[in-house]
């Protein structure tokens, strides 16, 4: 998804986005700005799950993140239309989204929040050693950026997006810790999109 938004942002035409349970993904697009649109997969997720992580301290911060996290299933649904994969892991986690916010005020959504913000950063670290420092891969973003830019190879550009990665993590539970102090019982007082269950 991240590659996808950083092309609608850079003006490149997205033609499809495809799942694979082995290598993960691939966005088809023309135009767009290369610079930002190749470090984008990693980099974007790291970043989105530091804010799902961050979300993930407070019950209507999660609520919200499941808010924008539908309308980039939608998204990701139209660009992704044949490709069934990606239609059942996005059933999978709607219906756990669903459930989990009518579980004890909405407290499941919240580590659920969490789980998908840590899940989305380790895999970006993840994703990034194995793909730029543990193996070569001579068609990763990496080796495409590091030819694009000219200056560095591309586990140098592997290091750099690693330690951005491992900050933006860092930064998520900072940031969740610091702007969400209220106790369980006081965000439970808030009825912020309460389910009719309660």
């Amino acid at each position: 998804m991240s590659h996808a938004l950083a092309g609608v942002l850079t003006g490149a035409k997205i033609k499809s986005i495809e799942l694979d349970p082995d290598e993960g993904g691939a966005t088809r697009m023309s135009g767009g700005i290369a610079a930002i649109t190749l470090p984008a997969g990693y980099l974007g997720s790291s970043f989105i799950g530091a804010c799902l992580i961050a979300c993930g301290f407070d019950t209507t911060a999660s609520k919200i993140a499941c808010i924008v996290l539908a309308v980039f299933f939608l998204f990701t649904l139209w660009w992704a239309r044949k490709n069934w994969l990606t239609w059942a892991l996005i059933a999978g986690l709607g219906v756990l989204i669903i459930l989990a916010w009518f579980i004890a005020d909405s407290v499941a959504l919240r580590y659920l929040i969490l789980f998908v913000g840590v899940m989305s950063c380790m895999y970006s670290i993840w994703d990034i050693i194995d793909d730029t420092l543990a193996r070569k891969v001579n068609e990763s973003d990496a080796t495409k950026f590091a030819e694009l830019c000219g200056c560095c190879g591309s586990q140098v550009w592997g290091v750099f997006w690693l330690a951005v990665s491992f900050i933006f993590f860092v930064l998520g539970i900072l940031v969740g810790i610091a702007a969400f102090k209220e106790t369980a019982s006081q965000q439970a007082a808030d009825h912020f999109l309460d389910s009719p269950l309660r």
